[in-house]
């Protein structure tokens, strides 16, 4: 099966091929990219905010007579829930129990833990919330990269077995029964964020939203013309071409890949996405993980398990939940796998295989 994409370097083109319009422009991020169009109703008022928070360039946009408002809100939003969920903040929940093995999370906090011990026990512990222990000894957390012998891997590896992890849903408390164990929500906080900011819109009146946070993309309904979003999936070998376009409306289009972050020692490449089952660099034969998923905090999550898992054991994943998730899969090799679910809506100009 063979579809066709136009690539980057053909915009205004590009622009005619797919909406009519006079011109597209393609958010900066990497991963995933929206195409907006930009004059897409006179007489919509259109809102936008660009805004550094979670170690990323965010952008957020909403159409809507109350869409200054909504943005406004959306990036108080962002800016809350960055105080909360940094490890590196000395006044955030997650870096006081981190420091002490114990302590007190926000609600938002909480959720996020139970929801990443539920994606952790999901996926077999491809998710591991724990992880972070495993990410300083690479140097991934300060970037002072180094690779570790195993015997220094193998110790921190008994930091991360999320079943140490203690805590009570009221009261928000949370104890770490091993010494030295760390938790990190940065797999899924930015999915959460994103669906925060959605949620905000819906209370706010917006029918008509974008936001991209680093490469996480996530839209409320379909764009002020009636036509869906159309989301650039990012080709990690060539930067300047797409491995396919998607239409969406209300999803969250997530994508992870080793390219991300990584550095290079002795001719290697260590990237960033650590498999908690040996803790090395995950060497699953997959190179970009793309989730579809209404639920921005599951797409988040989920990205960065099915990349662990690789090919096979992903495919199996998604037959067991294929009514939650898509996914857009893009091997060592060069093949591009996407799921049944978005065989209409992806447009590539690769021999795609169709996952059913």
């Amino acid at each position: 099966m063979k579809k066709h994409v136009i690539p980057l370097i053909g915009l205004v083109i590009t622009a005619i091929t797919f909406s009519g319009c006079e011109r597209n422009d393609v958010s900066k991020s990497k991963g995933v990219n929206v195409r907006e169009e930009k004059n897409i109703k006179s007489d919509m008022n259109k809102s936008e905010r660009d805004i550094f928070a979670m170690d990323t360039y965010m952008s957020v946009t909403a159409y809507g007579d109350n869409s200054e408002d909504a943005v406004d809100k959306a990036e108080k939003r962002i800016k809350e829930l960055d105080a909360l969920l940094s490890t590196g903040d000395e006044e955030s929940d997650v870096y006081s129990l981190n420091q002490e093995g114990h302590g007190n999370l926000s609600k938002e906090g909480m959720y996020l833990l139970k929801k990443s011990l539920e994606i952790n026990k999901n996926t077999d512990g491809a998710f591991n919330p724990a992880i972070y222990p495993i990410m300083e000894l690479w140097g991934f957390t300060d970037k002072n990269y180094r690779v570790p012998d195993d015997s220094q891997i193998k110790e921190k590896l008994k930091l991360t077995d999320v079943s140490h992890i203690k805590y009570d849903e009221n009261s928000g408390d949370v104890n770490f029964e091993t010494e030295g164990m760390k938790i990190d929500f940065g797999g899924i906080a930015k999915g959460y964020t994103s669906s925060q900011i959605m949620e905000i819109f819906r209370k706010s009146g917006i029918e008509s939203a974008m936001v991209s946070l680093g490469g996480n993309v996530q839209v409320l309904g379909n764009k002020p013309d009636g036509s869906a979003w159309k989301v650039a999936v990012q080709n990690p070998d060539k930067e300047e071409n797409y491995l396919g376009i998607l239409n969406v409306k209300d999803k969250a289009v997530i994508t992870s890949g080793g390219y991300e972050r990584y550095f290079e020692e002795n001719g290697k490449i260590y990237h960033h996405i650590i498999d908690a089952s040996n803790g090395y660099p995950a060497d699953s034969g997959l190179t970009s993980v793309t989730i579809i998923c209404s639920d921005g905090t599951l797409a988040d999550g989920l990205s960065t398990s099915i990349f662990i898992m690789g090919l096979d054991k992903a495919i199996q994943y998604w037959d067991c939940h294929r009514d939650e998730f898509d996914m857009i899969l893009y091997t060592k090799e060069g093949n591009v796998y996407i799921t049944e679910g978005i065989e209409k809506e992806f447009i590539s100009d690769y021999q795609v295989k169709i996952i059913k």
